[in-house]
């Protein structure tokens, strides 16, 4: 898809984008436009960088629509946690926001530039592959299955992108991976291949991969989902301190508590549309919606506390 000439929206999209550029997001969690707002970053680790701007954001795989007209804005350092039931959209809509799935409508910003596409004209251009490629060096993106090259080490595995996608020394991109596995904990195995790390290991791999690109944002999608239960602490509590350095992140996940301790905000997503958002507390809590309630009901441990 190189031009969006056929969305009724298109246009509306590149003034408002332009007027993004300029002016910042507008709209808040009851604003009429609907957008939801996260809350802003803790005073502790203040950021200037990692805006997000979602708009209206639709997808569809075939007659299936999978995102319905999402809008959400979170802050630069803020911490949004995407929670719902299985099919509700959320992984879709973390692979929108570094364009490895393109939108059918709606526009997604960071920092008021738009993501894999320009303005031209009234309407949106898709974007060349180099340039795509150029924007995803500032979105950091933590997969489910860790997909780490088994054919290189941990600090290889490391290396790889700042050395190719943003052409820096082989010494200097070496020194650099070796204090981020150093921050995840695995300095010790940077000479280990994937196959010789537990599942833990290589997510905590693919989190100082994804960090050594230095980016806006960093997007972890469901990042637990593939470990053994006992694995799973190690590679939260990575994240959790991730969360305190002032990186924007946007997580989705299906561990409750680990929501309800790391977020500024939490989103709860069903069939394809934001139902509601808060602070942990409101969400857990005291959710607004009936939906919400019905959910957390099913997957929130009675003994499960604030």
């Amino acid at each position: 898809m190189s031009i969006i000439a056929a969305r009724k929206d298109s246009s509306a999209a590149a003034q408002a984008a332009e007027k993004t550029r300029t002016a910042g997001p507008a709209g808040s969690a009851g604003d009429p436009d609907g957008t939801t707002t996260a809350q802003p970053a803790s005073a502790d680790r203040p950021a200037t960088r990692g805006q997000v701007d979602i708009t209206n954001v639709r997808k569809s795989f075939g007659a299936t629509e999978v995102l319905k007209g999402v809008s959400l804005s979170v802050p630069p350092g803020g911490v949004a946690v995407i929670v719902g039931p299985s099919g509700s959209g959320k992984s879709t809509l973390l692979r929108t926001i570094n364009h490895l799935e393109k939108v059918d409508g709606g526009y997604i910003t960071i920092d008021g530039e738009l993501v894999g596409y320009e303005v031209r004209g009234n309407k949106l251009h898709e974007l060349r592959e180099k340039d795509i490629l150029k924007q995803r060096t500032h979105i950091g993106m933590v997969f489910q299955s860790f997909n780490l090259f088994p054919h290189l080490t941990a600090l290889e595995n490391v290396i790889e992108a700042p050395i190719v996608a943003q052409k820096r020394s082989k010494a200097e991109a070496r020194k650099r991976g070796l204090e981020l596995l150093d921050r995840v904990g695995l300095k010790d195995r940077a000479g280990a291949y994937p196959r010789q790390l537990s599942g833990g290991q290589q997510q905590r791999v693919a989190i100082a991969r994804a960090l050594a690109l230095d980016p806006k944002i960093l997007l972890f999608d469901e990042p637990t989902s593939a470990l053994d239960p006992e694995l799973v602490n190690e590679v939260l509590d990575v994240i959790r301190e991730l969360a305190k350095s002032g990186t924007t992140l946007i997580v989705v996940t299906h561990e409750m508590g680990f929501a309800r301790d790391v977020a500024d905000t939490v989103v709860f997503m069903d069939q394809g549309q934001i139902v509601e958002s808060g602070t942990p507390q409101e969400i857990f809590a005291n959710p607004r919606e009936e939906r919400t309630r019905s959910f957390f009901s099913k997957v929130i441990e009675p003994a499960f506390n604030i």
